[in-house]
């Protein structure tokens, strides 16, 4: 899949920050600081500092198992999806 594809399939990482802030409460402490750097970033090649966005996603996804639902499950599946799609 190429980068126009993806820019097609995907919302901003930062758009899935903000629908995860509206639909998760109580954000566990574990997954905050994680989820804080989601919302500067746009794509999958960005950086927050000295982390890259994969790592960062995946250490939010790692840390945000009591996030749970219907919204949870889509955003959590497009977010492994995203990265899925641009790495490979």
């Amino acid at each position: 899949m190429d980068m126009i594809e993806i820019q097609k399939r995907f919302k901003p990482i930062w758009v899935y920050a903000q629908e995860i802030e509206e639909t998760w409460p109580k954000v566990s402490i574990y997954a905050r600081p994680y989820l804080d750097a989601m919302h500067q970033l746009h794509a999958p090649n960005d950086t927050y500092g000295h982390d890259d966005a994969r790592s960062i996603v995946t250490y939010f996804l790692c840390n945000a198992s009591g996030y749970r639902g219907e919204h949870a499950k889509r955003i959590k599946q497009d977010l492994r999806d995203l990265f899925t799609a641009y790495y490979c």
